[in-house]
């Protein structure tokens, strides 16, 4: 592998495993300080919707700004933050300065995530995207299968605030990483000329987009079914494993490596495989949906861990589907913007999947929950195919 390229999955693995570590503790310290899955699924909203409600805006500065000097600030201010956190905890005290933080991180990780999204297909050009997707989130998963493993080590050994401190040194390591390959990168990084307006006029460009590009439409519908599942699967499996099933918290981080390695299989497989978008996008839907119910009517752990690997490893290869239909369609001056607001769209389900926990999971019980939303993905996925179907067969009468 050249070294440029090297640095920069060195760099995005660095933080994606801050960011995990961060999300890990998170719902983890929250049920553990009220033992209620309602404050865990709360807690889960709080610091999940900030970071979608902030793509549309991250995805237009990165259209009309350098992307790499966006990572640059996304990386180095998360660290700050982390710091300002610890030093807010050691004035104040209470658990709420951990969640504030990951809210706030949460809106620069989506900077990080719309700066490399917008990054990549300029700097593997003579790949295909599907293949350097695989690539890029196999550094991407490997952050999340050491992610849980050194969060709970390091719980063992320190007191939550001393893990933030070294979450912050991860993202300073990682934005090293990303200098590197910017000293080292042959890769010419074409600007677009763009509007001064990064609010109004790169919204209506991504609508006209959405509006006239049936592909898109379909892509953002399926997401959302996904992410209904995603999203409770995120809120509820802390107190699912160690509350439910009375795990302890290695279980629960033995239970996310497992479920991040199970992806890394896959995306080694789409990396060396050829199949077809619609393949992909069917396959990766039908299994998640599956290992959704599995989870919904589990009655032990074993149970529950077979639905929550297939959900979490089939994530992965539909989203390598919706990423390459979106980048095969999108025009590349609008690339930023337009994902910007296909992710928000996307993404809205996974605080509405916390909200639902923290309103349901008292009178529904957990796993009532899960299967209301498994419910609601399959008739999203059902109608979506209903549409696609009766597409094609009205261009076949045509022609």
């Amino acid at each position: 592998m050249r070294k440029d390229y090297l640095a920069f999955f060195v760099s995005l693995f660095l933080s994606r495993l801050a960011d995990q570590i961060l999300l890990f503790i998170v719902p983890l310290m929250v049920f553990q300080a009220t033992q209620s899955v309602a404050w865990a699924g709360l807690a889960f909203f709080v610091e999940s919707l900030p970071r979608y409600l902030a793509f549309p805006v991250c995805g237009a500065v990165c259209d009309r700004f350098a992307p790499a000097r966006i990572l640059h600030i996304s990386q180095v201010y998360r660290a700050l933050a982390c710091v300002l956190a610890v030093a807010l905890y050691g004035v104040f005290d209470g658990i709420y300065w951990i969640v504030l933080l990951s809210a706030l991180c949460g809106v620069l990780t989506t900077q990080g995530i719309m700066a490399r999204e917008v990054l990549m297909p300029r700097v593997f050009e003579q790949y295909t995207y599907a293949k350097t997707l695989s690539y890029s989130q196999i550094a991407d998963q490997s952050g999340l299968v050491l992610g849980p493993l050194i969060a709970a080590l390091m719980l063992e050994v320190w007191a939550w605030h001393w893990v933030v401190l070294g979450i912050a040194g991860l993202f300073l390591l990682a934005d090293l990483a990303m200098l590197i390959w910017q000293r080292t990168t042959q890769v010419n990084l074409e600007r677009f000329d763009q509007q001064a307006d990064i609010w109004l006029q790169p919204l209506r460009i991504a609508f006209g987009h959405i509006r006239n590009v049936p592909e898109l439409r379909r892509i953002i519908a399926l997401a959302v079914g996904v992410n209904l599942i995603v999203g409770v699967t995120l809120a509820t499996s802390a107190a699912m494993v160690t509350g439910q099933f009375a795990a302890g918290k290695d279980a629960y981080a033995l239970l996310q490596a497992a479920g991040a390695g199970v992806t890394i299989v896959i995306l080694f497989y789409l990396a060396r495989a050829t199949l077809a978008l619609n393949v992909l996008g069917g396959l990766s839907y039908s299994m998640i949906g599956a290992g959704a119910l599995v989870m919904a009517f589990s009655p032990d752990l074993w149970a529950y861990s077979l639905g929550f690997l297939l959900v979490t490893g089939f994530d992965k290869m539909f989203n390598v589907y919706m990423r390459s239909t979106r980048q095969r369609v999108i025009p590349a001056q609008d690339f930023g913007k337009t994902v910007g607001v296909i992710t928000l769209l996307n993404n809205v389900a996974h605080p509405l999947a916390g909200l639902a926990v923290a309103v349901l999971a008292a009178p529904l019980t957990t796993q009532t929950v899960i299967l209301l939303l498994t419910g609601i993905s399959a008739l999203i996925g059902v109608a979506v195919a209903s549409g696609w179907h009766a597409t094609v067969k009205t261009e076949l009468d045509v022609g």
